[in-house]
């Protein structure tokens, strides 16, 4: 039995109080190493199809894969930052199966020796509270290649009339994060789909294993999701929605699985197991039909060595697991005294690490968060970058501070330096001086700014000295115009008030 994309679906509420959720998360995550998995082909997003390839990674007769120490010791942290046991000993396997983005036609991946397993993430939630999500593994494997299909209304390669293949990404190091089965969540299902992945995203990101680009593909969720009639204990058939690259995405997709599989269960129909597609309107749509570990033919990887990390190298690994992000972010409220909107925003737009930093390098947190999430922020979307990505660090921006702080740049001249800094111009100081920015405190050079202003507006002159203080400042925004707003301003008041028998 089929269900139309946005027809037949069981209103939410009857969801719940008929059926019980069961879901389970599959992330995909590729690591930031230098190089791939298994050869020394450069691992960088975003190069020139089929030109980062090598014998190894095409899959050519002949070639030897080498495993990367440096993915090694990322799957190790990974583990532990998800209160894993890490194995003494493991070994890759081959996961056998023809797919054109696959060139080897199999996968190096781990199948029942996992290097990290039976551990947990205890995911915080928008009220407050915590939901443990229990972890059945964390595995090292190699991604696969990626198809473009042309001609399609979708992209997909349904209707396409050409694909085409971009090795790039085939043997990119991939970590796949499995959870157990996540049970009892009711009608916060998607909910806690959505925080999980949130929490998981956070996590690699403080560890610095992945930029986590989920619309870059450098993690991709799978939700499985089945349903179960309330009071029964064993679960439904499942469905896995494959490759969901945003964070509402995962909660949207499992909302919308539950709601179609009740409407096939309640219609007395079965649901069937297999892989979905999400479109980005809201649905899901028929893939294929859901492949079990039989079906690949797994059988150990002969040309690479088990994997034996000894005690030492893990313990070492596991004094570089920092503090999880989200205790982190409530440290630095408390210190800093923002509300939950204002931490909310700085941390959806992306500037919270960069004005920690900022702060550590002696900025005030009002200044860092002022500079990050007014202005640098403004530049980022005018450039459509991601704030991190602009070319100015916490230490370049600290600098700015510093030189607002004692006085030698006032607010706007600052811009003007952060702005050359961006262009490339160089350190803060340095672009001060080339530019001419410094504040100009020469109190003769403001008198004569200050008697060519009083001298062009004598009725202003007349105004301020019978006692229309407030007219003062026209004449400082004169002063500041001809100095190109490098005069001291309140220096510049105090002059004028004086000339004008108000001092």
């Amino acid at each position: 039995m089929t269900v139309a994309a946005n027809a037949d679906l069981l209103d939410y509420d009857e969801v719940v109080a008929e059926f019980e959720p069961v879901m389970g998360m599959e992330v995909h995550v590729e690591l930031s190493t230098a190089t791939k998995m298994f050869c020394g082909c450069a691992n960088r997003f975003g190069a020139e199809p089929n030109t980062q390839v090598c014998p190894v990674c095409l899959g050519l007769p002949g070639s030897l894969p080498v495993l990367n120490q440096a993915a090694v010791e990322s799957a190790i942290r990974i583990g532990l930052a998800l209160n894993c046991e890490i194995a003494s000993w493991c070994r890759f396997a081959r996961k056998n199966y023809f797919y054109p983005d696959q060139p080897k036609n199999y996968q190096i991946s781990q199948y029942d020796e996992p290097i990290a397993f039976d551990g947990y993430l205890d995911v915080p939630l928008d009220d407050g509270t915590t939901w443990r999500v229990e972890i059945e593994r964390a595995h090292m494997e190699e991604d696969t290649g990626k198809l473009t299909h042309l001609g399609s209304d979708t992209g997909r390669i349904a209707g396409a009339t050409t694909s085409l293949a971009d090795y790039n990404r085939a043997g990119v190091p991939l970590i796949e994060i499995v959870t157990k089965p996540i049970e009892g969540t009711g009608e916060r299902a998607p909910e806690i789909a959505r925080a999980y992945v949130t929490a998981l995203r956070d996590l690699l990101r403080a560890l610095d294993v992945s930029d986590v680009r989920m619309d870059q593909g450098s993690m991709r969720c799978d939700s499985n999701v089945s349903l179960r009639p309330i009071g029964r204990a064993e679960f439904g058939t499942r469905t896995e929605t494959k490759n969901v690259n945003s964070l509402k995405s995962v909660e949207v997709a499992v909302r919308y699985e539950m709601r179609r599989q009740a409407a096939i269960l309640k219609s007395g129909g079965q649901v069937v197991q297999e892989t979905r597609h999400f479109h980005e309107d809201g649905h899901t749509s028929p893939g294929r039909s859901k492949e079990e570990a039989q079906d690949y033919r797994y059988f150990p990887e002969p040309d690479l060595e088990p994997v034996a990390p000894g005690r030492e190298l893990v313990e070492r690994l596991r004094g570089t697991i920092p503090e999880l992000p989200w205790l982190s972010r409530k440290r630095i409220q408390q210190e800093w005294g923002i509300s939950d909107e204002v931490m909310r925003d700085l941390v959806n737009i992306g500037a919270l690490d960069l004005i920690a930093a900022t702060v550590e390098h002696g900025a005030s947190s009002d200044a860092a968060r002022a500079w990050w999430g007014n202005f640098l922020v403004q530049k980022a979307n005018e450039e459509g970058v991601a704030v991190s990505d602009l070319p100015i660090t916490p230490a370049q921006v600290a600098a700015v501070v510093g030189l607002v702080d004692d006085g030698k740049l006032s607010n706007k001249l600052a811009r003007q330096v952060v702005e050359g800094v961006l262009a490339g111009e160089g350190e803060p100081e340095q672009v001060m001086a080339d530019r001419g920015l410094a504040v100009v405190r020469d109190d003769s050079l403001i008198q004569a700014a200050v008697d060519d202003a009083l001298a062009a507006n004598p009725d202003v002159v007349e105004k301020i000295r019978g006692g229309k203080v407030a007219a003062a400042g026209a004449i400082v925004g004169a002063v500041m115009k001809a100095t190109k707003g490098q005069a001291d301003a309140a220096r510049v008041r105090e002059l004028v008030m004086a000339a004008c028998g108000q001092g």
